[in-house]
């Protein structure tokens, strides 16, 4: 687990004033289910991770070498609702690394945690959801996608811009540096009523047939606070995410990865909303405080 020291050598040349929720949510907004996308080349995401490995190792100043050459920076941010720090991984400019999306980090923290948000707008309101979390619980990194998750389709079909289901994508390499860390995450989805009528939420370990204690755990938050959950790891539920590439990635690097389905009511200003974002706020407690042991 890294510890992101509070120095001035660890610190963005990069630094702006903004408002994080603003700037995250009119980045999203922006999003087209018909517009343009394609995915890092071959060498691009190789220095890609390697510039994310450098920030999550406390480098930033290299990590920022690394990745202008690609069209990304890092930019040290102070949210001015709040105050706190977040080094932001995004574009320097225009062009196709404007829809590779982007890598939010707690900067007066450890990273504990991450939550995963694989396709905004498409599944109406994670992303907020995503930023919640980062805003209410310290030693998170929030990691997003950049495109509509049916940009850039084919004729032939081919969802390039699917990244739950794509290892090409900005958005799975990030995933898979947290996770030779040891940063477990949470990937945030949504579905439609009419997708699973009988729950609120499905969670489960992805491509694992099992789930740690915490899974339980928030399980039992969500039902304590009236929402109808499907256990992924004790029956057979609709929407698992066997077939999420993040979670396979998960299992061969030893990382814990959940997978978790919402109803709409569960996600934005939704009725169920606010319970959803305090018993999750209550597996991130868990976590940083397992990993602050560590």
């Amino acid at each position: 687990m890294n510890t992101r020291e509070k120095t001035e050598e660890n610190v963005p040349t990069s630094r702006e004033l903004v408002d994080l929720r603003s700037r995250i949510l009119t980045y999203t907004k922006a999003f087209k289910r018909d517009g343009p996308y394609a995915p890092p080349g071959a060498d691009q995401r190789d220095r890609l991770a390697r510039g994310v490995g450098r920030l999550l190792d406390q480098d930033p100043r290299e990590a920022d070498e690394l990745l202008a050459p690609i069209g990304l920076r890092v930019t040290r941010l102070t949210d001015t609702a709040t105050g706190r720090r977040y080094d932001e991984v995004a574009a320097s400019g225009e062009g196709a690394s404007t829809r590779w999306g982007r890598l939010y980090l707690n900067a007066d923290s450890p990273v504990r945690w991450s939550a995963q948000v694989p396709h905004p707008v498409s599944d109406r309101e994670t992303e907020s959801l995503g930023l919640r979390l980062l805003e209410d619980n310290p030693g998170g990194a929030l990691v997003l996608a950049g495109a509509h998750r049916r940009a850039g389709d084919g004729d032939d079909g081919d969802r390039v811009a699917d990244v739950a289901h794509r290892e090409d994508s900005a958005f799975h390499l990030i995933v898979v540096e947290l996770q030779k860390r040891g940063v477990p995450g949470i990937q945030l989805h949504g579905f439609a009523e009419a997708s699973a009528k009988r729950y609120d939420a499905v969670l489960s370990g992805g491509a694992a047939q099992s789930a740690p204690g915490e899974a339980s755990a928030l399980a039992d938050r969500l039902e304590a606070d009236g929402l109808r959950v499907c256990r992924g790891w004790s029956a057979h539920c609709p929407l698992e995410g066997t077939s999420n590439v993040q979670g396979k990635a998960a299992q061969q690097h030893h990382a814990v990865f959940l997978h978790l389905e919402l109803a709409p009511d569960g996600r934005g200003e939704g009725p169920r909303s606010q319970e959803v974002v305090d018993a999750l706020s209550g597996l991130l407690t868990t976590w940083t405080e397992k990993g602050a042991g560590n």
